[in-house]
């Protein structure tokens, strides 16, 4: 009696911490004017967080993500090569992020230029081409097959959709998640980081990769994000154009919607947050955009609970 009165004692105060933390995401969230899903795992102990986590949202570039681990994998399986030519074409080149579309027609990138393009400018110029080398259903394909049931990609970035596309298509456009699906993939580059998924992590999916030294590629790319307004925003203090980021995430905005997938390496070990917001009375584009402020103050509030001492720069996974 005496051990579990005791082991009760030693577990209270981190429920207490655990319901703290999701009170103080709540309360945020119910102040903010619009939706929010939110889903964060500390891949070391395995403890979550979420608000809506399973709710079908709009992807916006986010969905850029399963498309860069689709082009790993086929290239881990030798149907393609990063150092594939690609050119660029007037067709493919579509307003929004980037900078391609400002370049002329007949430049010759590798599959590799782009998708550092695609990942760190969100260029939109540059995911079409990459959706060309690697196939819509080809995307599709792994993420049903890694057991996610509502993520999606149903066309290339500011083009028609080609062919029947399925009834929920104008309600998402680009593409659909769940934030909880989408922190599953983030952390399936992880795992496959290292090596090995941690053993209290969530059940992330196999993602084909399976090759430590490709997934630590990409999430060198990702640490090279170039929009830090929001889960970097109060996390980090250090140029990271000098310094490699503790932080490899994805970013994805539309007039009403902000999103964030990231990877934080933390004092106390690796932690994925996924925060998605849609239906923002906030349309602007500013850094003061309140999504934006939000997403950043959330991920302040899960890093502060699970690693008090905050980031570890330079970590490698």
């Amino acid at each position: 009696m005496a051990r579990i009165v005791l082991t009760l004692l030693l577990l209270a105060p981190s429920a207490r911490a655990a319901d703290r933390l999701q009170a103080q995401l709540a309360a945020l969230a119910a102040r903010f004017p619009g939706k929010v899903a939110l889903y964060a795992r500390d891949l070391r102990t395995g403890r979550t967080v979420a608000l809506d986590p399973d709710r079908p949202v709009p992807t916006a570039s986010v969905i850029k993500l399963p498309i860069f681990v689709e082009a790993y994998a086929q290239a881990r399986a030798g149907r393609l090569s990063l150092d594939d030519k690609l050119t660029l074409t007037s067709d493919n080149q579509v307003s929004g992020s980037g900078v391609l579309n400002f370049l002329r027609p007949g430049l010759q990138l590798t599959l590799y230029d782009a998708l550092v393009l695609m990942m760190t400018l969100s260029d939109n110029t540059a995911t079409n081409m990459v959706i060309d080398a690697v196939g819509i259903p080809a995307v599709n394909a792994r993420m049903a097959g890694m057991g996610l049931k509502n993520t999606y990609l149903y066309k290339k970035v500011s083009k028609p959709a080609q062919g029947p596309m399925p009834p929920d298509y104008p309600q998402f456009g680009l593409g659909k998640t769940t934030a909880r699906e989408m922190g599953q993939v983030m952390e399936s580059v992880q795992g496959c980081a290292e090596a090995a998924m941690p053993p209290n992590a969530a059940p992330a999916r196999w993602n084909g990769i399976g090759d430590p030294r490709m997934c630590r590629e990409m999430i060198g790319i990702m640490r090279n994000q170039q929009y830090r307004n929001m889960v970097p925003r109060f996390l980090e203090t250090e140029d990271t154009s000098e310094t490699p980021s503790a932080i490899a995430d994805k970013i994805g905005m539309l007039d009403d919607v902000r999103n964030d997938v990231a990877l934080l390496y933390t004092q106390a070990g690796p932690v994925v947050i996924s925060i998605f917001t849609y239906h923002n009375q906030d349309k602007s584009w500013t850094a003061g955009n309140q999504a934006e402020l939000l997403i950043a103050r959330m991920a302040k509030k899960i890093v502060d609970a699970w690693s008090p001492r905050g980031l570890a720069p330079g970590t490698q996974p």
